[in-house]
């Protein structure tokens, strides 16, 4: 018979277990991490109700930042205070970023092994599938009606071919949201799988330690002194550390400008990832020459085989940036890479924490709020717009590499689509066939 009674209260050290093995068992992008964390703590553990984890979420996705670590976080903070946040948010990245910064530094060392380019020369192609893919999949879940259509077009527009500032759109989204709330707000009302899911939340089932009649538990509770305090505790940390950058390197320095840099990519990634990425890449390749387009291919591709969030792509730009930019001096090049890729990660998910330790009271408060749900349902659009320009983007360069078409790249990467949309073929198992196709093509190719 299944017990109903809820669960013993969770120890701190049991959730570090758990947020620590989630760390490195977090692969399939935000989707699949908030998969993960569904099934294991509101379906077996029964750590929080299925209605206070859809909650947690929501409030995840009306803010910028990566949702699927912002959850983790909310989570951590709801069953054990501020210190349970930052340890599930640390440990949710971490293992991310040492293993990504491993792989970078792999990759600039040897990448111009044969065995390697190989390698990476079949991952680009699934690199632009995956993108694609993940704009129809955003796309058929978003585009709900003509309206947002229209706004979905107009992003794609304004960045592939006016070159118009990614901040620029997201802000022209939100006032179109903004608009259409009042003048077409049945287009910008959210979908009905919510509901639904809903309704099943409403069905019998074994209470949880933080179910849906849980009283909100006491740090928790909106107190417009603790959110001035967090608020200002986060900024605090993050300007003492551009300071302290600044000083080092100059207000010019790469850590320095990597720091701003970062820091307004972190307020700016509505909608995931693949959202921020144009704007990482008018800024991390075409602005500052941290590093070229065809890397930037390469770090999303590994970005996409380690566990974490797909935002740690970031601590890739960061390592190529400081180690071609001589940041510790040419003698040794790793050390700035390493630097470089912790201060991206620092300044991209610092807000991350500031907005769930801050704002989670004050947020719950506007739930079901259209006026507030309205811009974001709108950035989400002009998402997928963006998204899309991006596998444009990356697509001119892998499938037309040096002014010429490239057929073996073309092939693979309609092959990669094919296994991704029309299979529905796994991120990981992809990347590591179009791996070995790639390999095989240059020792045929030699």
């Amino acid at each position: 018979m299944t017990d109903h009674a809820a669960p013993q209260p969770v120890s701190l050290r049991t959730a570090f277990l758990y947020w620590l093995k989630l760390g490195f068992i977090s692969f399939g992008g935000p989707a699949g991490q908030i998969a993960l964390m569904h099934a294991e703590l509101v379906e077996r553990r029964r750590w929080i109700s299925e209605g206070r984890f859809l909650h947690a979420l929501n409030y995840c996705m009306l803010l910028p930042g990566p949702e699927a670590t912002q959850l983790a976080v909310y989570i951590g903070w709801l069953l054990h205070r501020t210190r349970g946040g930052i340890i599930a948010g640390l440990l949710f990245i971490l293992p991310s970023l040492l293993i990504l910064i491993g792989l970078a530094w792999i990759y600039l060392a040897f990448g111009h092994l044969p065995f390697v380019s190989g390698i990476m020369n079949g991952i680009k192609p699934a690199v632009v599938a995956i993108v694609l893919a993940a704009a129809w999949r955003i796309g058929s879940r978003t585009l709900r009606n003509r309206v947002l259509i229209a706004i979905a077009v107009a992003a794609f527009v304004a960045i592939a071919l006016l070159e118009l500032p990614f901040p620029l759109i997201v802000l022209a989204a939100a006032l179109c949201g903004v608009a259409g709330a009042r003048l077409r707000p049945a287009a910008f009302q959210p979908g009905g799988s919510h509901a639904a899911r809903h309704a099943d939340a409403a069905l019998p089932r074994p209470r949880a330690l933080i179910d849906d009649d849980t009283p909100t538990p006491e740090h928790a509770r909106f107190s417009r002194a603790r959110l001035a305090l967090v608020v200002l505790i986060g900024v605090g940390l993050m300007l003492s550390a551009w300071l302290m950058l600044a000083y080092w390197g100059g207000v010019r320095g790469t850590l320095a400008q990597m720091g701003w840099f970062f820091t307004k990519a972190a307020l700016l990634t509505f909608g995931g990832a693949y959202a921020v990425l144009p704007y990482v890449v008018q800024g991390a390749v075409e602005h500052y020459g941290w590093l070229t387009a065809p890397q930037m291919i390469d770090g999303l591709a590994l970005g996409e085989t380690t566990p974490g969030p797909l935002i740690m792509i970031v601590a890739f730009v960061g390592f190529v940036g400081g180690w071609t930019q001589s940041v510790f001096g040419a003698a040794a090049p790793w050390l700035g890479g390493i630097a470089g890729a912790s201060v991206a990660a620092l300044f991209t998910f610092l807000p991350s924490f500031v907005f769930i330790l801050a704002g989670g009271p004050l947020v719950e408060s506007t739930r079901g709020n259209l006026r507030l749900t309205a811009p974001l349902t709108a950035i989400s659009a002009a998402v997928v717009g963006v998204i899309a320009s991006l596998a444009l983007y990356f697509g001119r360069e892998v499938f037309f590499a040096g002014g010429s078409a490239q057929p073996q790249a073309i092939v693979l990467g309609l092959l990669a689509a094919i296994a991704l949309l029309r299979y529905k073929v796994g991120t990981i198992s992809l990347l590591a066939a179009c791996a070995c196709a790639g390999l095989v093509l240059s020792y045929w190719h030699v």
